[in-house]
């Protein structure tokens, strides 16, 4: 029965969304455990080191419920691993939410809804698993015809070396004329000032962005 489908959780919480254009938005998390990456800086490898737990997409949707009003935000690790994430992102939309998935852009991404918002990495080099799938470009401009904003694009940034790298994979694709670009220095590795200016150098059009729930937050890994 459909009502009995489940997805492994990592942990769902309620804070402020932190890593898109809807950045300081209250949110409702779900974190499904599991990814096919192991980039280098990544901060919620604990979604992929623990055992997750099952929930069933109902129980999902009744937790996800006592938060009214608000956006909802499906991550991962690698959500897209699990094939009834579909389930869960049908019902959230059926039922009137406004829905974000992030996913770090190697899996296919055709089969999301276009009424829910894709926050796509495409990972550098300095992540340490720069795989992407190509044919997510032409998906994101198949959605940006069908709905504007319908996807975001995500490099996080380790060095000057993968700001030349994302730099010009924007300027060879074009991405900025179809859907919001964001260059997110990865924590600790980065300055946020060799990033601004850069972009102040090249004028690319595309938005310095920081991790907000880490700046609110900075000694808390879980549950924001």
């Amino acid at each position: 029965m459909a009502g009995n489908k489940t997805l492994e959780i990592s942990e769902l919480f309620y804070s402020i969304q932190g890593e898109s254009t809807f950045s300081g938005l209250p949110c409702v998390f779900i974190r499904l455990s599991g990814c096919n990456l192991h980039c280098l800086y990544c901060d919620s490898r604990y979604a992929v080191e623990e055992q997750g737990r099952t929930v069933t997409v109902d129980d999902i949707l009744a937790s996800v419920a006592a938060t009214p009003g608000v956006l909802v935000e499906i991550t991962g690790g690698e959500p897209l691993l699990q094939p009834n994430v579909h389930d869960l992102i049908a019902k959230l939309l059926a039922g009137g939410r406004r829905v974000l998935i992030e996913t770090n852009g190697s899996l296919d991404i055709a089969d999301i809804p276009v009424e829910a918002t894709v926050i796509m990495d495409i990972k550098c080099p300095g992540s340490g698993s720069s795989f992407f799938y190509p044919e997510n470009i032409q998906t994101v401009r198949k959605r940006a015809s069908l709905r504007a904003g319908s996807t975001e694009i995500k490099f996080v940034l380790s060095s000057l070396q993968d700001y030349e790298w994302a730099k010009k994979m924007v300027l060879v694709n074009g991405l900025p004329t179809f859907a919001p670009v964001l260059f997110s220095p990865a924590n600790n590795l980065f300055s946020i000032k060799d990033l601004a200016d850069a972009l102040l150098q090249d004028r690319l059009p595309v938005r310095l962005h920081l991790q907000l729930h880490s700046i609110i937050w900075p000694e808390t890994l879980r549950g924001v």
